[in-house]
């Protein structure tokens, strides 16, 4: 059974950092595309970084960020793991929200900013920044 299980997320002050995990099980992540979504309090669930499967060799189309986290925040992937990850720095009490990872069917290996575009979901991880 497809399972994708977050973790790392919690309370951080204002300019402070956290790696959030995302491991899947009953599938391997090698062949698709990747990305994490949040979704903040009273807001619709938006894109946050995708990125492509190693299978996908266009080397300046690899990776996805919002413009409210470039800069800050870096997605990469662990095949060997079949583990994806988001680090997250200099955090904003405006990145607030629930985490989800998401990913594409095995063989949609480019990335892609639309969340049904995404098969599967993990149960989200919550961050909370705060002083």
């Amino acid at each position: 059974q497809a399972r994708l299980v977050e973790s790392g997320g919690g309370l951080v002050q204002p300019g402070g950092s956290l790696r959030l995990s995302c491991v899947a099980s009953g599938f391997t992540l090698d062949k698709s595309a990747v990305a994490w979504f949040r979704q903040a309090p009273g807001k619709e669930r938006e894109i946050i970084s995708s990125i492509s499967s190693p299978a996908f060799s266009v080397s300046d189309s690899t990776t996805y960020y919002a413009d409210s986290v470039k800069g800050r925040f870096a997605i990469s992937r662990d095949d060997y793991k079949n583990t994806m990850y988001l680090q997250m720095a200099s955090l904003k009490p405006e990145d607030t929200g629930v985490y989800f990872c998401a990913v594409r069917a095995p063989g949609y290996e480019f990335l892609s900013e639309f969340a049904d575009e995404y098969d599967y979901w993990g149960q989200g991880t919550q961050v909370t920044v705060s002083s």
